[in-house]
């Protein structure tokens, strides 16, 4: 029985990394179709043919001047809603399965765009993928997404794919999550996260009874991420860590299911996002981020607090990104890199973090990063519950790519 116990030891260590996981390389991308927040009102109104609705284009106009965003990137045209009348019409025939299928080849373009350029950054072959984890909130169907990225990159047979759908915002954090336990736990493994979304399955004409519809429609946008993760680095070909991924929990606020919720229905997706969440994100957000690092011995890495962190967090709209400076007693700048990318490219859900990574290298490559040789990080973002997500992350030494 000892000896069985030894051989079962040393067969689970060899199986196991030496090292923490690490994100490798990323990659984003969005379609082409752009609009600017500015004439976003208009253009939607229009293409709904609900321009007679007066008050609620005047509600809807206020809501993109103060969203913070300037603006967003969709699959989906004035053409591609005018051939699909039922869209729009609720009325008519149920648009799900219809919805459906034209998300399909946006959600699986979009993914293999960030995908390819993460792989490029990454510097080895696709086939050397062993894992893949692929989020999306604009699909229902197995095969899926995943299956249809696996071909359109050449994988191999053998990867072992996990498919998650409908995470909301906090998609990213469950991936990188399974990715990292995936690494860790089998030598050499080279995992793929993927996360891609098109709006068209909550794509829908305005409604008086509705202000989520309201909510959605100002906010979100398209988009794909995608993130190469691995442990024990290679040197040939050199593999260069962005940054280690040191830990990954999640925790629910009690009572507050009610919040946020997602809901697949014959005529596409409701989401439901209540006004209190920032207010319960000010509430609850430091003990949940405390509790976080604590088994970690990280209650204050940086020795000067909060504000000595890097901060990655999703940015689902202004509010929320002032709820977390104001919960957390945050520095204006803190979140520089999360405002700049809602700005620029609206919610892209779960996505939307990794364009937020990208956007703070770029901004440490060129030294405009305050407190660039930060040392200790956190990911956050909020999902459906309310559920707070965290990653804890270390910086590599040196910054990226410089030689």
């Amino acid at each position: 029985m000892a000896a069985t116990t030894t051989l079962l030891n040393e067969i689970r260590r060899a199986q196991r990394a030496d090292g923490p996981a690490a994100v490798l390389a990323i990659g984003t991308a969005v379609p082409a179709n752009c609009v600017r927040q500015d004439e976003f009102t208009d253009w939607y109104f229009r293409i709904t043919k609900s321009d007679h609705l007066a008050k609620l284009k005047a509600k809807m106009k206020k809501m993109c001047d103060k969203s913070g965003i300037k603006k967003r990137y969709f699959h989906h045209t004035e053409e591609t809603i005018g051939g699909h009348p039922e869209f729009t019409d609720r009325a008519a025939a149920p648009s799900l399965g219809a919805r459906l299928r034209v998300s399909a080849d946006a959600v699986s373009e979009l993914a293999a765009a960030a995908a390819e350029r993460a792989i490029a950054e990454w510097g080895r072959p696709a086939a050397d993928i062993t894992h893949l984890v692929v989020a999306t909130n604009s699909g229902a169907g197995e095969p899926g997404t995943d299956l249809r990225l696996a071909a359109l990159l050449g994988l191999r047979p053998t990867v072992r794919r996990t498919l998650l759908y409908f995470h909301g915002c906090s998609a990213i954090f469950t991936a990188i999550g399974l990715a990292k336990d995936a690494a860790e736990n089998n030598r050499g493994a080279r995992v793929l996260v993927a996360c891609a979304h098109a709006v068209l399955l909550p794509f829908r004409a305005p409604d008086e009874n509705s202000l989520d519809t309201l909510v959605a429609m100002a906010l979100f946008g398209d988009g794909a991420g995608a993130a190469i993760v691995g442990a024990d680095p290679t040197t040939d070909p050199i593999e260069r860590p962005v940054f280690h991924v040191v830990s990954s929990s999640q925790a629910t606020l009690p009572g507050t299911e009610h919040a946020v919720a997602i809901n697949l229905g014959e005529s596409g997706v409701d989401y439901r996002m209540s006004v209190e969440v920032p207010a319960l994100v000010r509430g609850g957000l430091e003990r949940c981020l405390a509790e976080s690092l604590a088994p970690l011995g990280l209650a204050n890495a940086s020795g000067t607090g909060w504000n000595g962190l890097l901060w990655a967090v999703h940015p689902g709209s202004r509010p929320l990104l002032d709820s977390y400076e104001a919960a957390m007693g945050l520095e204006t700048g803190k979140l520089a890199a999360s405002r700049c990318v809602l700005s620029e490219y609206g919610n892209m859900f779960g996505a939307t973090v990794i364009f937020v990574l990208d956007e703070i290298r770029r901004r440490r490559q060129h030294g405009e990063e305050e407190g660039e040789d930060w040392q200790w990080g956190i990911m956050s973002g909020l999902g459906p519950g309310l559920t707070v997500e965290t990653i804890v992350m270390h910086a590599t030494a040196g910054r990226r790519n410089e030689d």
